[in-house]
């Protein structure tokens, strides 16, 4: 998820490109060598590291060419663009698509399925974590390759702990540990807040809530994907304490700007303690000066349940030798060496186990304040599902968050709200 974060810097130029090219059937061009178009969608620093691992990849694969470019679009509006090219027969050969989209795209036929290739030499998919691989899964098939991670911990101000005489969070706390530690660090009159939540109504706004549901028993949908499966105690309980935080306690930074960039200009500017977030959020905040820790999320049980919001390299398919070349492309590219180089650039964690062996990986965990906890609550990482109703039930919930956070709606009356949108939606949409 946030990954959305990472791609808000508008690009240089917009570059014009198409795949479905003359030698679509035969994939060779000249010297018998496979062309292929890779759209990243990616922000200009993210774009310079990209272009140079497809430098890398074209030097030592000589039968294979990828052109890389932006694909005209920002990240977020990437699904938008390739729908609207395989409408029309051109499309790419490799794209960035987020996570929550590939149920969508996976309707179109020209959409790799690539279950097979994952059991082949040199991916050794097992080492990589199990909510990268869940989230290129759909019905039991994979139908994308993994290509960043994340996750949410808390990250704190430990000066500001320290000024206000109050304990730094640790591992293990509770969701009521949480509530009185941000309360207690809480200053009306320094205009300071213990902590924020965007509330705009988007996926940003949404996804925080789903470790609570998780942690409480519910779910983002029941197993058959029929219904909703936050309706019931773990969806009012989630709703009520976030409510009461805002509007009883008034703890809660609310961010209702698009993009959450308030919440982090609040929480760098010293006058916000604790922040859910992020890797990603990491080089900002020290770039700000901030001196921070980072601990996990609290929980209802003291087990630790996060949330990951991985994104794709999605393969379509231009004839059986391009889509060859673009699944040995997107393999190479997922490999630890090239993942370690990758990660440090997008802001992603460690796709493999593998990759935290590479030296980039041994030195970001060794000077990087934090990120340590990042990478280990990887194994507590949950995902959200792989179904089509996805954006319909996160739209829902958003609406639902943003009235209870602003208090303009009981949490009763959002849960119902948000439960009576998203059963509409997964009944109607299939799985």
């Amino acid at each position: 998820m946030k990954r959305l974060l990472l791609i808000v810097i508008a690009l240089a130029a917009t570059v014009a490109a198409c795949g479905g090219s003359d030698d679509k059937d035969s994939g060779a061009g000249k010297g018998g060598v496979v062309n292929i178009t890779f759209w990243h969608g990616q922000n200009q620093e993210s774009q310079k590291t990209l272009e140079q691992l497809v430098a890398d990849f074209n030097k030592s694969h000589p039968k294979i060419h990828v052109d890389v470019n932006s694909g005209g679009v920002l990240a977020d509006q990437m699904l938008q663009k390739v729908t609207a090219g395989l409408a029309a027969g051109s499309y790419p050969d490799v794209a960035y698509i987020f996570g929550s989209d590939v149920p969508n795209l996976v309707r179109s036929p020209k959409v790799a399925d690539l279950t097979d290739a994952v059991k082949g030499p040199g991916w050794n998919w097992d080492d990589v974590y199990p909510a990268a691989r869940a989230a290129t899964t759909v019905n039991g098939r994979v139908r994308a390759a993994p290509a960043l991670i994340d996750d949410l911990a808390v990250v704190y101000n430990k000066k500001l702990f320290k000024q206000a005489g109050v304990p730094e969070p640790q591992p293990g706390w509770t969701w009521d540990d949480f509530r009185a530690t941000a309360k207690r660090m809480t200053d009306k009159s320094k205009g300071s807040f213990g902590t924020g939540w965007p509330g705009v109504g988007d996926e940003d706004t949404v996804w925080r809530i789903w470790p609570l549901v998780w942690q409480l028993g519910g779910d983002i949908a029941t197993k058959d994907g029929k219904g909703v499966g936050f309706d019931g105690p773990s969806g009012l309980r989630a709703l009520t304490l976030i409510n009461e935080m805002a509007t009883k306690d008034k703890l809660i930074y609310v961010d209702v700007t698009p993009g959450t960039e308030q919440l982090y200009q609040v929480f760098n500017s010293g006058k916000m303690a604790m922040v859910p977030t992020g890797p990603w959020q990491l080089p900002e905040i020290s770039q700000a000066k901030i001196d921070y820790g980072v601990v996990p999320m609290p929980s209802f049980s003291r087990k630790p349940v996060t949330i990951s919001g991985p994104d794709t390299w999605m393969v379509l398919d231009n004839g059986d030798a391009k889509k060859a070349a673009a699944i040995e492309f997107v393999k190479w590219l997922g490999q630890p060496e090239q993942d370690a180089v990758w990660d440090q650039q997008a802001g992603s964690l460690p796709l493999r186990k593998s990759t935290l062996q590479q030296p980039q990986w041994q030195s970001a965990l060794s000077d990087t304040p934090g990120i340590k906890v990042f990478v280990d609550e990887l194994a507590n990482a949950r995902v959200r599902p792989a179904l089509r109703a996805y954006p319909k039930v996160s739209q829902a919930m958003g609406q639902s968050i943003a009235s209870v956070l602003l208090g303009k709606a009981s949490p009763q009356d959002a849960l119902k709200s948000a439960v009576d949108a998203g059963n509409t939606a997964l009944s109607t949409s299939g799985p």
